[in-house]
């Protein structure tokens, strides 16, 4: 009677699983094969090539058919059996609910939150970043198959962090272009799947190009002209978007709503058509960041009629639009001979490939590879548990004065927990974020290792009075030791929202010392905020032993900064991007876009590859529990490059399309060595430092590892530098070149010299 007992449980658990997918199902988008209208049709027929289904797609459409597929709310075609689509939805570090593609309810209340890219990213590991990438992928995929989720997620972000006041900067992968390219080629490969022909969700690397001011000073976003170097452009700006695309086979680039050097980029053919499509090979569309069109017609004024800017932007190589602008005015244009509907055709191919990729005109979508998933695969153990280890891996240690940290169970039993964000939920999850599965709040982490006495100092971040002082002074005298949980929130960073100040907010700094003065035991800062803070005032402070960076480190972020305080994990993160004193900022506008210093304007260059002055931590910078030595067991002291043609080598450098690049690596065997008392995960940052010469930065990431190494063990690590990829600087008329003659490559304290010049033997005569 048990046995049939348990058996009718599960039987009603599966019916009820079962019954809720079917519920709430999408119908199939196209191709059903119970409408015997159209499961004949060629374009339905799995079988036939990709490219002929689409052929025979398109020649099926009316011009107004196609014009309705140019907005992102693209439209039904009934006589064909085609379903209307959503192409905006959003999957920053987690599906998101920004965007109308994605709705949270029923059966998918929510999902899992990862930290905000820029503390994911502070973790260095491409293995995480992919990883990260299949679990949202996977979540994504049954929300579709729920009737309530897209297929087309227009993440992530991979603009460069170039000044620390943007409020967007938490979406970035910071400052450095290999770092930024490194990430987007992993997330999107682990969001699309490794199958160039057929694609699990499809990705999007956005805002291209120089794209990184939102509101200063009275400049917005919409009004704002880059004037950008072609030397910047190919050095910095557009590295992250051409890794994108050829190393992570990206399905889509977004274009930015700025104008660069007079052009709006979603009008420019010299950045769509030629270098995105041409140069790069996209496979995929390019999409219009939201009303993009419609400001560079109506704000920027850049065309005199609606008309000209729909056909500017589709023959610039513009596939779809995010908003209503093409389908309003794109008949129009042809009707006035400014756009053909070959263009158009040309457009539309474009997105519907994509479409098919994702099998969306397969028919049944539970016969389709990914039609197993539903509400079983959202916010599961799993998932959540990677969260938590994305938070560990990104929260770096700042400062640890006398190994302060971790804090002991034993000897701080009672601990206070003081900040403004020392409950904080919704917080720790930064922007473009949906609902998350749950959250557990940096008190209640805290709480899981010793009893806690909380009080929140502020009332909130911008803490505009010292009503609350006294009692959080109180708790510190009385307790073991001192949490402040301090910083920023979307309030002071965010889309539209750029700082004015790397100072906390407030009297925050006024909060930390009095509570630090009062503290009987250790002080911990924990910093939660996307851009960098000037803290110098707690770095020089004996009274506060660490500093901790959490950034915003998702729906299990209270959990981490509690195992990392406690040494429940090891820390391992590094800064993704400089931190600046906030004199940094005297007589440096953001819209100045220049990356190298200008002596004769008083500008003291961008990020740590050109910016040569003070710093309160340098990019790369980040603490352990343990200690760590490298020695560099074996490189090559001479690396020969046979270069094609008699002028490959101008001005002492190889200009790389003239040199032989196939092959062509620095291998480099690193020992490293954990001579502490703890095992640890160590963060290996390879520096090039090119010959001397105005073309080249100071110095610039080549290579980095995350490597786990146990207390008192050795382990040999192998990179392979890309020599014309990462040894090679880009001069003023953006030309990327191989400089001849000594490259420092850097590891910590260690150093190697490398020589680098043109083979004679291997120069072959065009």
């Amino acid at each position: 009677m048990i046995i049939h007992k348990m058996a009718f449980l599960v039987a009603i658990f599966f019916f009820f699983i079962t019954s809720s997918v079917c519920v709430h199902s999408r119908e199939t988008f196209a191709c059903d094969t119970n409408n015997a209208a159209t499961k004949t049709l060629r374009f339905c027929q799995v079988s036939v090539p990709l490219p002929e289904r689409v052929r025979d797609l398109i020649g099926r459409l009316t011009l107004a058919e196609k014009v309705s597929l140019l907005g992102n709310t693209a439209a039904a075609i009934p006589r064909l059996g085609i379903k209307g689509y959503e192409w905006w939805s959003e999957a920053l570090h987690g599906v998101s609910n920004v965007g109308p593609g994605t709705k949270f309810g029923g059966v998918y209340p929510a999902a899992t939150s990862f930290p905000q890219v820029i503390t994911t990213v502070a973790s260095f590991n491409t293995s995480l970043w992919e990883s990260i990438g299949r679990v949202v992928s996977n979540e994504a995929r049954a929300m579709y198959n729920g009737g309530v989720g897209g297929l087309t997620y227009w993440s992530p972000n991979v603009n460069i962090l170039r000044d620390p006041r943007w409020g967007r900067g938490q979406e970035t992968p910071g400052e450095d272009p290999v770092v930024a390219g490194k990430y987007a080629a992993s997330y999107v490969r682990g969001l699309q799947g490794n199958d160039r022909n057929r694609l699990k969700v499809a990705a999007c690397c956005k805002h291209f190009t120089a794209y990184d001011l939102d509101n200063w000073n009275g400049v917005d976003r919409f009004h704002f002209n880059a004037k950008v170097s072609k030397q910047d452009i190919e050095d910095t700006y557009d590295v992250p978007f051409r890794m994108c695309v050829k190393e992570g086979n990206v399905a889509s680039i977004m274009c930015s709503y700025n104008q660069v050097n007079g052009v709006p980029t979603c009008a420019d053919p010299n950045l769509l058509k030629k270098t995105i499509r041409n140069q790069w090979g996209l496979n995929g569309y390019i999409v219009s960041d939201c009303d993009s069109v419609g400001v560079l017609y109506d704000t920027q004024h850049y065309t005199g009629t609606p008309e000209e800017a729909a056909a500017k932007s589709i023959k610039a190589g513009l596939d779809l639009d995010c908003g209503p602008f093409l389908g309003a005015h794109t008949i129009d244009a042809v009707k006035k001979n400014l756009l053909r509907e070959s263009d158009i055709d040309n457009a539309v191919i474009n997105t519907l490939t994509v479409q098919m990729r994702l099998g969306m005109f397969d028919g049944d979508i539970v016969a389709q590879p990914y039609g197993h998933l539903g509400p079983a695969h959202v916010c599961t153990p799993v998932h959540k548990g990677l969260a938590l280890e994305a938070a560990h891996q990104g929260i770096v240690l700042l400062k640890n004065r006398g190994s302060s940290l971790p804090l002991s169970r034993q000897h701080h039993r009672t601990v206070a927990v003081i900040g403004p964000n020392s409950d904080a939920t919704v917080t720790m999850i930064g922007n473009y974020a949906g609902i998350a599965c749950g959250y557990t709040s940096p008190v209640q982490g805290i709480a899981g290792y010793a009893r806690t006495v909380h009080n929140k100092g502020c009332a909130d971040v911008h803490c505009m009075d010292d009503r609350l002082f006294d009692s959080a002074v109180e708790a510190a005298r009385g307790t073991d030791a001192t949490v402040l949980v301090m910083g920023l929130d979307q309030s002071i960073e965010a889309e539209f929202k750029d700082r004015n100040s790397l100072l906390l907010p407030g009297k925050q700094q006024e909060l930390i010392s009095k509570v630090a003065r009062a503290s009987k035991g250790p002080v911990v800062l924990v910093l939660m905020s996307g851009g960098p803070i000037d803290v110098s005032f707690a770095e020089k402070d004996k009274k506060i032993s660490g500093i901790v960076w959490a950034g915003y480190p998702g729906q299990e972020g209270g959990t981490a900064i509690a195992d990392i305080l406690f040494g429940g994990a090891n820390p391992g993160g590094k800064l993704p991007m400089t931190w600046y004193p906030q004199d940094y900022l005297m007589n440096l506008p953001m819209t100045e876009m220049s990356m190298r210093p200008i002596k004769s304007k008083r500008i003291p260059g961008r990020t740590y590859r050109f910016y040569d002055g003070p710093v309160v931590y340098p990019f790369g910078h980040g603490l352990s529990y343990t200690r760590f030595t490298h020695s560099i067991a074996d490189a090559p002291k001479v690396i020969p490059i046979a270069v094609r043609g008699r002028n490959g080598t101008v001005s002492g450098a190889i200009r790389v399309t003239h040199a032989r690049c196939n092959r062509l690596s620095l291998g480099v065997h690193v020992d490293i060595t954990n001579v502490g008392t703890r095992d640890g995960t160590h963060t290996m940052l390879v520096f090039s430092a090119p010959p001397g010469g105005e073309w080249a930065p100071k110095k610039q990431l080549v290579a980095f590892e995350r490597v786990h190494v146990a207390a008192g063990e050795k382990k040999r690590v192998q990179v392979n530098i890309h020599v014309c990829k990462y040894l090679s600087v880009v001069d003023r008329a953006g030309i990327r070149r191989i400089p001849i003659g000594d490259h420092g490559i850097h590891i910590g304290d260690e150093t190697h010299t490398v020589s680098l010049h043109a083979s004679t033997l291997g120069v072959i005569k065009s």
